[in-house]
Parts: structure tokens; sequence; C-alpha cells
């Protein structure tokens, strides 16, 4: 062996793209594509968070796109960790992801809370416009592999 690892990290990244039905079945379909593209990569980024947040996105843009068109979902892997976008045809920009939180939460409330989380549990998040609507996504570092006793 060369003293690589078994699933080292790339050194560029990688990308997963999926077309979503625009309905609720694509959540659990997205955060199986989100799993699986984590999976591939050893010390990648906490899958079971990257799970939540895509969850949040998909089913914000199923919710507050019906019927306008389709929704992409896209997994890039990086060196640094992995980028997560959930493309819509809505060009609108999503309610408080970048904008200050100006009052708490309803926590009992049973809507409203996903781009809290997403603002909260991501190390970076955003929208951007895009030629069929917008795209939009967040962050998460990689984890650091664990160190062996000498």
């Amino acid at each position: 062996m060369n003293g690589l690892a078994l699933h080292e990290r790339p050194a560029e990244s990688a990308s997963w793209r999926m077309a979503l039905p625009h309905t609720a079945a694509a959540v659990p379909v997205a955060r199986a594509l989100v799993r699986t593209a984590l999976a591939e990569v050893a010390h990648a980024a906490d899958c079971d968070t990257a799970e939540l947040l895509t969850a949040e996105l998909v089913a914000n843009a199923v919710e507050h796109t019906a019927g306008r068109g389709p929704i992409e979902l896209v997994v890039e892997l990086l060196p640094t960790g992995c980028q997560v976008e959930v493309h819509d045809p809505d060009p609108a920009p999503p309610g408080q992801l970048t904008r200050p939180v100006i009052e708490e939460p309803d926590l009992w409330q049973e809507g409203g809370r996903g781009l809290l989380l997403i603002r909260t549990l991501s190390a970076s998040c955003g929208h951007r416009p895009t030629p069929r609507g917008k795209a939009v996504w967040f962050t998460l570092p990689a984890i650091p592999a664990p160190r062996r006793p000498l």
C-alpha cells in the first residue's frame, strides 16, 4: 500500500445531482442521496445533520413552489466538507435564511423552524438566483479524522 487509507478524502470534489418529485416523497429520497454520498468518504461531514438540513430545504421547496416546476438536489463533497443545494423554480428568496431573527420562534408551532435550523447548524448557508429560479444551500465542515495513540 502507498500509505493512503481506504476511502481517503478526495483531493477534488465529487458531486451528485438528482431531479426530485414535487411531492412529500422527495424528502426521504433526498435524505437517502445525502446519506449515500457522505458514506462514500471517510470523515465526511456529519451525516445526521446533513440529512436533517437537506430534508428542511427539500420540504420548503415542495411546500412553497407547489406545481411550479422541477426541484433538483445537488450534493457536492469537497476536501473541506460538503455543500448541499436545492434548486427550485421560485426566484423569491427564502423567508429568513440570511436575515437576523428579530423575535424568538414559537417552538410549539408546527412550521417555521426549518430555516432557523439551517442557519444554526450549518457552517454557512444562503441562496442565489439561477436561470430557472433559485438555489438554496448550506455547507458543513468535514469531521476531522480521529487521532491514533502513538
